[in-house]
């Protein structure tokens, strides 16, 4: 297991309580609403799922939900939670390497992945990733805006121009977690290289890239 991984697997437990800062919730709330009716009668891949949390905000509105993560100690936590009919599945598998579905669906989701995909891997990772679904499928990612007093500030950068950030959990050990903030044009520049249409809805604290897969 990778370090990313392994941080992830031993903040199972705490994972959901970012969501609970007050200066977040009008943007969760419109966010919320906003993927609810773009993935509405969709099956829906998500990659990096985590504990669920985007999970139920999809689930209601979409056709199905395959979603998959590396962890199961935050697949654990997922499964717990309550979804309408049997329209989600859980599967665990490497996002940088989807599970084999067929190409059965016609959109593709992640929360909070792309930040923590090195710069030199990102391509590679969208070209499997839209190869997993459907040709023409609706694509969204949803990850952060850096904000001064409310974000995690960057550590350092290596020599790619990644940024790492200090982490610490309750246990208190500490971590060094890969975490990007990409401009818009970097969004829309990397998105047309794999898509069409592509378009950054950008908010204060977080921003959703939507685009079309051509592959």
């Amino acid at each position: 297991m990778d370090k990313l991984a392994d941080y992830y697997a031993q903040r199972a437990a705490e994972y959901e309580r970012i969501y609970a800062r007050p200066e977040r919730q009008a943007e969760l709330v419109a966010l919320k609403a906003r993927l609810g009716k773009m993935f509405a009668c969709r099956k829906v891949l998500e990659l990096a799922c985590g504990t669920g949390y985007w999970t139920e905000v999809i689930a209601p509105a979409a056709a199905q939900v395959t979603a998959v993560d590396i962890n199961e100690e935050v697949l654990r936590i997922a499964r717990t939670k309550s979804y309408p009919g049997k329209r989600v599945s859980f599967v665990q598998g490497d996002c940088y390497a989807p599970p084999d579905a067929g190409r059965a669906h016609d959109a593709l989701f992640a929360g909070f992945w792309w930040s923590h995909v090195s710069l030199a891997r990102l391509d590679a990772f969208l070209e499997k990733a839209l190869l997993a679904v459907k040709p023409g499928a609706l694509i969204a990612f949803l990850d952060n805006n850096y904000v001064e007093g409310s974000s995690t500030p960057v550590a350092r950068r290596d020599a790619d121009g990644n940024g790492y950030q200090l982490r610490k959990l309750e246990d208190g050990s500490r971590h060094e977690v890969l975490k990007n903030f990409p401009a818009e044009s970097e969004l829309i520049q990397r998105a047309s290289k794999h898509g069409w249409g592509a378009n950054v809805e950008l908010l204060e604290h977080y921003w959703l890239l939507s685009f079309w897969s051509k592959s």
